[in-house]
């Protein structure tokens, strides 16, 4: 296993386990089950521990792939940039989770409070959560970037077209 490939294993987790620990909070939110609401907290530190190790894979996949046909620096260079503000925002969501979490089991009246901010920063952190997994998927998929080349079966092996063109046809021949 490659840097390239162990970094393509570990960067879902860190945009999965803050979707997940959303979906568990508004459960505790609404049920007002306090273990839900602590399994979400679990769900956000675990989350913030998996872009720790998200972006200590993240720059040996770049020298892995940085000389690939297709690959542009300037891609790279935006996805780090998404990835370490969406890392920066669950390290907060981790540590405002963390704090939750003790509050809740210590019982303090503020832990009423820290669901909703808990919940704020994780929603929060998901916009950023798919500016990075955006940005890094453009990095080896040319079919999601903008403006990208796609070949056209009808017109042979040889030919291609811009995505953008095609979207704009479409569109004025509707």
């Amino acid at each position: 296993m490659n840097n390239a490939h162990l970094h393509m294993v570990i960067n879902h987790l860190p945009i999965i386990f803050p979707i997940a620990g959303i979906v568990v909070l508004l459960v505790g939110i609404f049920s007002k089950s306090e273990v839900s609401k602590r399994n979400s907290y679990l769900l956000f530190i675990i989350g913030a521990m998996a872009s720790i190790a998200a972006m200590a894979t993240g720059e040996g996949a770049e020298e892995t792939v940085e000389n690939l046909p297709g690959v542009a620096e300037s891609l790279i260079k935006t996805h780090e940039e998404a990835s370490e503000l969406f890392a920066g925002l669950s390290y907060v969501l981790g540590g405002a989770s963390l704090l939750a979490l003790l509050a809740n089991f210590k019982g303090f009246k503020i832990s009423n409070l820290m669901q909703f901010v808990v919940l704020a920063i994780s929603a929060g952190s998901l916009y950023f959560a798919v500016e990075a997994g955006r940005t890094g998927g453009e990095i080896r998929h040319t079919e999601i970037r903008s403006g990208a080349v796609i070949k056209t079966g009808e017109q042979g092996e040889n030919a291609y077209q811009n995505n953008s063109e095609n979207t704009k046809k479409e569109k004025d021949e509707d």
